[in-house]
This record gives C-alpha cells, sequence and structure tokens, in this order.
C-alpha cells in the first residue's frame, strides 16, 4: 500500500522521501486529504547507453527541410 504524505510534510521531508521512492516506495502526496500527485522510482534502463551507436546512418536529406505550411497548420492544431 502506498503511503501518503501531505504536500506540506512532503516539502519538509523531501530528501527522504525521494530516497524511498528510489528503493521501490511508492508515495502519493495529496493536498487537503486528497491524492494529488505520484513519487515513484523511474524505470531503470534495460541497457546503458552506447555513444556512436547509430554512426554511419544515414538520414534522408528531406528530413531537414521545412515543413510545408499545411503540415505546420496541422502539427498546430488548427
Amino acid at each position: 500500500m502506498p503511503q501518503i504524505v501531505n504536500v506540506h510534510d512532503a516539502k519538509t521531508h523531501l530528501s527522504r522521501l525521494i530516497d524511498q521512492a528510489h528503493a521501490g516506495e511508492e508515495i502519493i502526496l495529496a493536498k487537503a486529504g486528497k491524492p494529488y500527485a505520484r513519487l515513484m522510482p523511474l524505470d531503470k534502463p534495460t541497457r546503458p547507453r552506447t555513444p556512436g551507436r547509430l554512426k554511419g546512418m544515414v538520414v534522408d536529406p528531406g528530413f531537414f527541410e521545412p515543413l510545408a505550411e499545411e503540415e505546420i497548420r496541422e502539427w498546430e492544431g488548427e
């Protein structure tokens, strides 16, 4: 069962709560007794990142071209 901590108390004990989350505990932050946010550990990467592992891969030159006006409007939700 996750530990429920008031936001005011969490500010006071943030370092301890972060250590608990890092150890695998899930902590619920509450405002006025109501759940508000969750403090939990991050997923650990499955393998370490390797610099340069994509070296030599070619990107399509069109990747660097500006987007068409219509495509920009779609991205902006217009």
